[in-house]
C-alpha cells in the first residue's frame, strides 16, 4: 500500500517541481540554473545518505538509546524501524526528482549558451558535456556519502531524528497551542 501513495506522491512532485523548474529556471538565466543545479546534487545527495542510512542503521542500538531516553532515539527508532519506506522516499522519490531538475538546469544552461548557435555539432557537445559535468558531481557526492552513511549510520539518523524532534515538534507544539487559544 506505502509503495501506491509513493507513487502518487512522486506524481504529484515531479509534477509540482518539473512545472516550477521549467518556468523559473527559463526565465532567470544561466547563473540561476548552475545555482539550482548546485542545490539540487545537494539536496539529493544529503537525502540519498539518509536513505542508505535508514536501511544501514542497527535497531537494536535505537532500542538501547530509546530506553535511555537519549533525544532523537524515538524518532530514530521509527526511521529505522521503517527504513525501506525511508529509504525509498529518500534516495527514489527526492533523488529521481533532484535528478529531473538538474535536467531541466542542465537544459537551459545548453539553450542560454547555444542560443545563436546554428551549429548542430557544437549544441550537441555542449548538451552531452553539460550532462557529463552534472552526472559526474552528482555521482561523485553521492559516492562520498554512501561511504560515509553507511560507517556512520547510526549516529546520521540520531542527528536527523534530533533535528526533526526540536524543529518539527516544538512546531506542532506551538500551532496546537494556538489552536486551543
Amino acid at each position: 500500500m506505502w509503495a501506491s501513495r509513493m507513487l502518487i506522491m512522486t506524481l504529484c512532485l515531479s509534477i509540482a517541481f518539473g512545472f516550477l523548474s521549467q518556468v523559473v529556471f527559463s526565465r532567470m538565466g544561466i547563473v540561476f540554473a548552475i545555482v539550482g543545479i548546485i542545490f539540487f546534487i545537494f539536496i539529493s545527495t544529503i537525502f540519498d545518505m539518509i536513505g542508505i542510512a535508514s536501511a544501514s542503521a542497527d535497531i537494536e542500538i535505537f532500542k538501547y538509546w530509546k530506553a535511555k531516553k537519549v533525544e532523537g532515539a524515538e524518532t530514530g527508532f521509527k526511521i529505522v524501524k521503517n527504513c525501506e519506506k525511508v529509504c525509498s522516499f529518500c534516495a527514489d522519490v527526492v533523488g529521481d526528482i533532484c535528478s529531473t531538475l538538474c535536467g531541466a538546469g542542465g537544459a537551459t544552461i545548453v539553450l542560454y549558451i547555444t542560443k545563436n548557435s546554428e551549429n548542430l555539432n557544437l549544441v550537441t557537445l555542449i548538451s552531452i558535456f553539460t550532462t557529463a559535468i552534472i552526472a559526474g558531481l552528482t555521482i561523485f557526492f553521492k559516492a562520498l556519502m554512501k561511504e560515509r552513511a553507511v560507517k556512520r549510520c547510526n549516529h546520521i539518523i540520531l542527528k536527523i531524528s534530533k533535528f526533526y524532534e526540536r524543529t518539527f515538534k516544538k512546531l506542532k507544539k506551538s500551532v496546537d497551542k494556538e489552536d486551543k487559544v
